[in-house]
């Protein structure tokens, strides 16, 4: 049976991985989108012409 103080420190590390992988990912989503953002004008400019 693991001590209060091993679970408590499991935890912590389970939830801080989940915490910086859900910042990666929301890291990731948020360039994705201004990447796209800004490619938007020059392909409808191109289209245009």
């Amino acid at each position: 049976m693991p001590t209060a103080k091993k679970l408590a420190n499991i935890g912590y590390k389970t939830f801080s991985t989940s915490m910086m992988l859900l910042t990666v990912y929301g890291d990731y989503l948020c360039s994705a989108r201004a990447y796209h953002y800004f490619q938007l004008p020059s392909s409808q400019c191109q289209a245009a012409e």
